[in-house]
């Protein structure tokens, strides 16, 4: 029964879609700490690429796919600078990203990237929970045998 289970769970985009609502999960914390702090003497806000998490996604669905001929088995996401792969859990190591301009109080923000920022990440959680869902609820029509 344990393989049974295993097999479903790395089947077809469920390891992609799982990873991605974490990193989208994690960043999106990130980002409120950003807005709430904005106006904090000395505050640096943190981020993380999304450019360089999707590479390493996509080379990892890549790597799956050498390895197993389609879209199936384990996904070996690796670590990179700004993201620690844990077992089935990720960590970001932010930076503080650069070119925004340092204000008087020391302060480094931009309200504007701040929200384009949240609102992109948010777009991406829950476009990525809503597949996620549709994947779950097909596996459950499957189980239950209501086809």
């Amino acid at each position: 029964m344990s393989s049974l289970i295993g097999d479903i769970t790395t089947h077809g985009s469920t390891p992609v879609l799982e990873r991605l609502v974490q990193f989208a999960g994690q960043r999106h914390r990130l980002i409120a700490h950003n807005i709430a702090n904005m106006d904090t003497p000395d505050f640096r806000p943190l981020d993380v690429s999304t450019r360089g998490f999707q590479a390493a996604l996509a080379k990892a669905v890549e790597e799956r796919r050498a390895r197993t001929g389609g879209a199936h088995g384990e996904l070996r996401l690796e670590s990179t600078e700004e993201v620690l792969v844990t077992g089935r859990g990720l960590s970001l190591r932010p930076r503080t990203p650069s070119g925004n301009i340092l204000y008087h109080d020391r302060n480094n923000r931009d309200l504007e990237r701040l929200m384009q920022n949240l609102a992109e990440n948010t777009m991406m959680f829950r476009a990525a929970t809503d597949l996620l869902r549709r994947e779950n609820d097909l596996i459950r029509t499957a189980i239950s045998q209501r086809l």
